[in-house]
C-alpha cells in the first residue's frame, strides 16, 4: 500500500518511516522538518558520501574497530550508494541542518540498512556504531565537498574547458587572415583580424583552465580524522591518513588528509577560492556569448561579420529568424554561477569557531556551478562555435567605411589632421581612403602603404 510504514525508534522516540524505505528514523524526521524547496543533493556529492562509507569501513576493519563480516557488508552497500543504485533514496532537502547532519545519517541509516539486508539475518548493522564509526557529520560532510567537487572538476569541467579551448583555437587560425573592424567602447576601432579576436577567446579560456586546476589543488585537503570539532575525538589516530589514501585510490584523484583540522572544519576557504575561479570562467563565458552574438548580428541590421549555426526556429511568429540561442543558454548559465559564487561567499563567511553552518547549501551551489559550467562549455561548443564561418564580405564591407583606420595616417600627416579625415569619412559615409586622395594629403604611390589594414592588425611603425 502507498501508504504502509514500519515504526522505528531513535533518541528521541518513536518514527513512522514508509515501510520500503531503507533510510530510517533521523531521516523521516529530516524529511518532515525541511519541505522548503524540493532541492536535494545531486549524483556527485552522493557519490561521494558513498565512497566515504566504503573507505572508512575497510579502514576500521582493518584496525580491528568493526567486525570483518560487517565491514564486509557496509563496503557492499556503500559500493551501491556510490555507484547511484540508492539515488532515490537520498530524500533530503537542501536546506536543512547546516552541518549536513542529516544527510550524513541519511547515507548512514540507508548503508546501515542495506548491508543488514546483505547479512541474511546473520547480524544486523547499525547506522552510528559500524557505518559512523570514527567519524562525525562535522568531518564527513567536509569531506564529501571535496571529493564530489574535485572529482567532477577533474572529470567533468576541465575536459569540458580543453574541448572549447581547443574549438576556439582552431577557429583562431582558420579567421587569421579575416581583417574587419576592431571595437572599443562598442564604437569603430583600428582593424583587427577575426582571429585574433578567436584567438583571444581561446587564451581566455586557456587561462581559466589554470585558475581552476590551481584553486581545485586546494581541495585535496579533507577534514576526514577530525570528527565533531577537528580534535579526532573517538577516531584512531591513522584513521584519516589510511581512509584518504583510499579516497583517492576509488577516485583515482590526489587526497590528502588536512594539514589542519581546525582549519578544515571551521573554514571553508578552499571550496571559496575554487568558487572564485568558476566565476571568472563564467565572466569569461560571458564575454565571449556576448561577442559572439553581436558578431553574428543582423542579418540585414545587425553586424553579421560571422555567421553562426542555425540550430533552431527562432520565432514562434516570424518565419526563418534565426537566434543566437547558445551565446543566451551560456549567459544564463553565467548568471546562475554568479550567483552560486555569492551563496558560496556567504556561506563560506560562516565558519563559527569550530564548525561551518552552511554547508548543505554551499555544496549544492558549488557542484552546480561545476556541472553548468562543464556542460554548457560543450553545448556551446559542438552547437555554435564549430559551425560558425566568417563573413568576409560584410567584413571587409564595415571596414572599409571605418573612419578610425584614419589612425594610421597619425605618422605620415599628424593627429589633427588624421582627425578630419576620420571625421569627414564618418560624416559622409565614405571610405578614409577616398578623403585623402581627395584632399591630397598623400602621394598616391603612399595611400595604399599608409592604409594597409593588414599591416594595421600588428605592432610597428612605417618605415
Amino acid at each position: 500500500m502507498a501508504d504502509a510504514y514500519r515504526i522505528e525508534k531513535d533518541s528521541l522516540g518513536e518514527m513512522k518511516v514508509p515501510a520500503d524505505a531503507l533510510y530510517g528514523p533521523q531521516t523521516q524526521r529530516a524529511v518532515e522538518n525541511f519541505p522548503i524547496s524540493g532541492q536535494r543533493f545531486g549524483r556527485r556529492f552522493i557519490q561521494a558520501l558513498g565512497i566515504i562509507k566504503k573507505s572508512a569501513a575497510q579502514t576500521n576493519a582493518e584496525q580491528g574497530h568493526l567486525d570483518t563480516k560487517v565491514a564486509d557488508a557496509i563496503v557492499v552497500a556503500a559500493a551501491e550508494v556510490a555507484g547511484g543504485k540508492w539515488d532515490d533514496q537520498f530524500v533530503l532537502d537542501i536546506y536543512q541542518t547546516g552541518s549536513g547532519t542529516s544527510t550524513n545519517m541519511n547515507t548512514n541509516e540507508v548503508v546501515a540498512r542495506r548491508a543488514t539486508e546483505l547479512l541474511e539475518g546473520d547480524g544486523s548493522v547499525h547506522p552510528n556504531d559500524h557505518v559512523n564509526f570514527g567519524q562525525s557529520s562535522n568531518d564527513v560532510i567536509p569531506t564529501a565537498i571535496h571529493v564530489a567537487a574535485r572529482v567532477a572538476i577533474e572529470e567533468e569541467l576541465l575536459p569540458a574547458l580543453e574541448h572549447m579551448r581547443s574549438a576556439l583555437a582552431a577557429k583562431a587560425e582558420a579567421f587569421d587572415g579575416v581583417v574587419k573592424s576592431g571595437r572599443t567602447h562598442l564604437m569603430d576601432a583600428t582593424p583587427v583580424r577575426l582571429g585574433q579576436e578567436f584567438g583571444g577567446y581561446a587564451t581566455q579560456v586557456a587561462k581559466g583552465i589554470e585558475r581552476v586546476r590551481s584553486a581545485g589543488a586546494e581541495l585535496e585537503e579533507l577534514a576526514l580524522g577530525g570528527t565533531a570539532t577537528g580534535t579526532g575525538i573517538n577516531t584512531h589516530a591513522e584513521f584519516s591518513a589510511r581512509t584518504v589514501a583510499r579516497i583517492a585510490a576509488a577516485t583515482g584523484v590526489s587526497f590528502r588528509e588536512a594539514d589542519d583540522h581546525f582549519e578544515a572544519q571551521g573554514a571553508k576557504d578552499a571550496a571559496v577560492n575554487v568558487a572564485g575561479a568558476l566565476n571568472t570562467v563564467a565572466t569569461s563565458f560571458m564575454k565571449i556569448a556576448d561577442d559572439i552574438r553581436w558578431l553574428g548580428s543582423g542579418p540585414t541590421s545587425g553586424l553579421h561579420e560571422i555567421r553562426l549555426p542555425a540550430i533552431q526556429p527562432g520565432s514562434s511568429i516570424m518565419p526563418g529568424k534565426v537566434n543566437p540561442v547558445m551565446s543566451e543558454a551560456m549567459m544564463m548559465v553565467c548568471a546562475r554561477v554568479m550567483g552560486n559564487h555569492t551563496t558560496v561567499t556567504v556561506a563560506g563567511s560562516r565558519g563559527n569557531f569550530e564548525l561551518n553552518v552552511m554547508m548543505p547549501v554551499l555544496a549544492h551551489a558549488l557542484l552546480e556551478s561545476i556541472t553548468l559550467l562543464a556542460n554548457i562549455a560543450r553545448a556551446f561548443t559542438d552547437n555554435c562555435v564549430v559551425g560558425i564561418e566568417a563573413n568576409e564580405a560584410r567584413a571587409r564591407e564595415l571596414l572599409e567605411k571605418n573612419p578610425a583606420i584614419a589612425t594610421a595616417l597619425n605618422p605620415y600627416i599628424g593627429y589633427d589632421e588624421a582627425a578630419v579625415v576620420a571625421k569627414e569619412s564618418a560624416r559622409r559615409g565614405v571610405s578614409v581612403r577616398d578623403v585623402v586622395r581627395e584632399r591630397g594629403l598623400l602621394p598616391e604611390d603612399q595611400i595604399d602603404g599608409a592604409l594597409d589594414v593588414r599591416s594595421m592588425t600588428e605592432p610597428g611603425l612605417p618605415k
